[in-house]
């Protein structure tokens, strides 16, 4: 297991979500990325996305000056209804 940083400070929204599903691509499950953001809107768009890739945040600090999210990168299987009875 390993742990990336990933220094987003000072670029704005979509740019953080954008560059941290990037970085996630390249993580084996298991590994850690340390996401540091300065966007405010940071609090809503990586959640939103940790979300739709099924990935984990285990901790996020949250400052006047920054966020920081530490996601956990998981096996990738999401769960998603299929229409196979249709």
């Amino acid at each position: 297991m390993t742990t990336t940083k990933l220094d987003l400070a000072g670029l704005k929204c979509p740019l953080p979500a954008l560059k941290t599903r990037k970085a996630l691509k390249s993580l084996t499950p298991g590994d850690r990325l340390e996401v540091l953001c300065t966007d405010p809107l940071a609090v809503i768009d990586i959640p939103n996305l940790i979300r739709e890739t099924g990935d984990i945040v285990e901790i996020t600090e949250r400052s006047e000056s920054r966020i920081v999210f530490m996601i956990e990168k998981s096996n990738g299987a999401i769960e998603i209804a299929n229409d196979a009875g249709r």
